[in-house]
């Protein structure tokens, strides 16, 4: 079982930053695709920010475009979630996650399938809780 490990959340007033991060057994980059999620009290999870290893490429959720920024420091087995702006909708559960291999997606091309709705990463971390507010 690989077990991925949150940290660095906690309580940010609106418009302060926060680094997440995730620790990772083994190579993160011999994962497929690694990512950040998140849900919000009532909300179902959605994708944050995902990056293809194999191709380099960086994607990101509307509402993180431009806020946030994914980052890997693979000598550390590490991966990085850098939120600035934060603002109240952004609370919630944040997870990271990796997956083992592309999958069955014909429908979906690389490197996007790393970002695609449908597309089951493998392992997740527990969790950890960011919460904006004054």
């Amino acid at each position: 079982q690989v077990q991925l490990v949150e940290s660095g959340g906690g309580l940010v007033q609106p418009g302060g930053s926060l680094r997440l991060s995730c620790t990772v057994p083994g190579n993160i980059l011999d994962y497929y695709c690694i990512g950040w999620f998140r849900q919000g009290a009532g909300l179902g999870r959605e994708g944050i920010s995902a990056i293809s290893t194999k191709y380099g490429a960086k994607f990101y959720a509307a509402p993180a475009k431009g806020r946030f920024s994914i980052s890997v420091d693979d000598a550390n087995h590490t991966m990085h979630l850098d939120m600035t702006s934060l603002k109240s909708l952004d609370t919630a559960v944040y997870y990271c996650a990796v997956s083992n291999s592309r999958g069955d997606y014909p429908e979906v091309s690389d490197p996007a399938i790393c970002f695609a709705v449908n597309y089951k990463y493998d392992h997740w971390g527990h969790g950890i809780q960011v919460a904006v507010s004054s």
